[in-house]
């Protein structure tokens, strides 16, 4: 794997694996890894009992390839969730 990431990067292709909405795909188009590349990357970084609980978590999760996704368009948001304005976090 050469792709010269940053610690910046890095950590942050770990937050996106974990995310369960977050497709391979959009590592893939962000960071130039494929799924291959980001579970070697984990892999690696990720202690090995973290990296275990990681792949039993994406297996065959439909979330995490676009192809298996129920939708198309547009991102998943909470009902819960409230818009963000002025850059200030609506209270509940």
């Amino acid at each position: 794997m050469d792709h010269n990431l940053t610690v910046e990067q890095i950590n942050r292709v770990i937050e996106m694996a974990w995310e369960d909405r977050t497709p391979f795909e959009a590592i893939l188009f962000q960071f130039g890894l494929s799924e291959m590349n980001t579970k070697a990357l984990m892999r690696k970084e990720l202690k090995r009992s973290s990296y275990k609980l990681w792949r039993k978590r994406v297996a065959n999760r439909k979330t995490k390839h676009e192809k298996l996704r129920s939708f198309s368009e547009g991102r998943f948001k909470c009902k819960l969730q409230r818009q963000i304005t002025n850059n200030k976090i609506s209270k509940r």
